[in-house]
């Protein structure tokens, strides 16, 4: 096989990036999945057939793990299109001299549309009114507004701040909660606030945070309880974040108003479908199967920052600081040398 074959185990992959690979020496092959399919459902072995004599891999949310690695030794660059790598041993590939990247500053837009899309969405009530008027209810339901309302965002990363970006334009005000600084161009109605302040104060709430043992259920019924009665909670992020038990319990007491999600604990846990299942099916719960990302524009653009990182590793360059997240190649060189 070509010492520049590059394996792509993501659907909807651009004829441009594929044209961008191709012009750079690489040999492209989509991976052939069957309908329905995504790389996240492959196992060991499948992916060791697909991926063997591959240079560099293209992957959306396929378990990375050590023993794949070391089952793929020409394997030199795996590249996600996407911002999380959870998914990644990235220990591994450190000591294997692969390099991990992610495809930074990708999606951040259309994840930030999504993101106000759900707020907007569940404030307003489309799904129940929508089925209501398919049962012949055309009686009018009221919702609530995004405007001038109080929205707290936790984790001030590149979508964070575009989410907030976009709150400019409904006159929110705006509480944050993060480890890092506020833009240096933060607005005036944009604050800095603790974890429990931002919870109690907020009418929306959107999790931007990355999945870490320090956050995982960062959400639970503890926190959930501190919510204010007629409050949403949107994640778009990661599953995991929240406690979708505790959440599922919450909406369906009232003890919140309601809840947009794109992403659940059932992505990585398959015992917990039952819940998943539950809350798609609530009135006031619009759901989206991880999809956030998923424009046309969006994955062009993540599809390109990923093969560009692809191919400055095999031309043994640097790829954008941003988005790399293990690099083994340091790890690997001799004393005098460089990479």
């Amino acid at each position: 096989m070509s010492d520049r074959q590059v394996v792509v185990t993501q659907r909807f992959f651009d004829k441009d990036t594929i044209a961008y690979l191709e012009d750079n020496g690489c040999e492209v092959v989509i991976a052939d999945l069957s309908a329905g399919q995504a790389d996240g459902g492959l196992g060991h072995d499948e992916l060791v057939e697909i991926l063997n004599g591959a240079a560099g891999w293209i992957v959306g949310h396929a378990k990375v793990t050590r023993e794949l690695q070391e089952a793929l030794p020409e394997l030199k660059v795996i590249s996600r299109r996407g911002v999380g790598y959870e998914r990644v041993d990235l220990k591994a590939a450190g000591e294997l001299g692969k390099v991990v990247c992610i495809a930074a500053g990708g999606n951040d837009a259309s994840v930030a549309d999504h993101t106000i899309a759900l707020m907007l969405a569940v404030g307003h009530r489309f799904r129940e009114t929508q089925a209501r008027m398919i049962d012949g209810d055309f009686s009018i339901l009221m919702g609530s507004d995004l405007f001038q309302k109080t929205v707290g965002i936790i984790g001030m990363g590149r979508i964070g701040r575009s989410v907030a970006q976009r709150l400019r334009g409904f006159d929110c005000r705006i509480l944050v909660a993060t480890s890092g600084d506020l833009p240096s161009d933060a607005p005036s109605n944009m604050e800095r606030v603790d974890l429990d302040t931002l919870v109690r104060d907020s009418d929306y709430i959107s999790i931007h945070a990355p999945l870490t043992d320090e956050t995982r259920f960062m959400f639970d019924v503890a926190r959930i309880a501190q919510m204010k009665a007629g409050a949403y909670l949107i994640n778009t992020a990661r599953g995991g974040l929240v406690d979708d038990a505790a959440l599922l319990t919450a909406l369906k007491n009232g003890t919140i108003a309601g809840a947009g999600l794109d992403v659940f604990l059932s992505e990585s846990d398959s015992s917990c479908q039952h819940i998943t299942d539950e809350l798609i099916r609530l009135p006031n719960v619009i759901a989206t199967p991880h999809a956030a990302a998923s424009t046309h524009e969006g994955l062009a653009r993540t599809n390109m920052v990923a093969a560009r990182c692809v191919v400055a590793v095999l031309d043994g360059k640097e790829p954008a600081p941003e988005c790399v997240v293990a690099d083994g190649r340091k790890a690997q060189a001799k004393p005098g040398e460089t990479q």
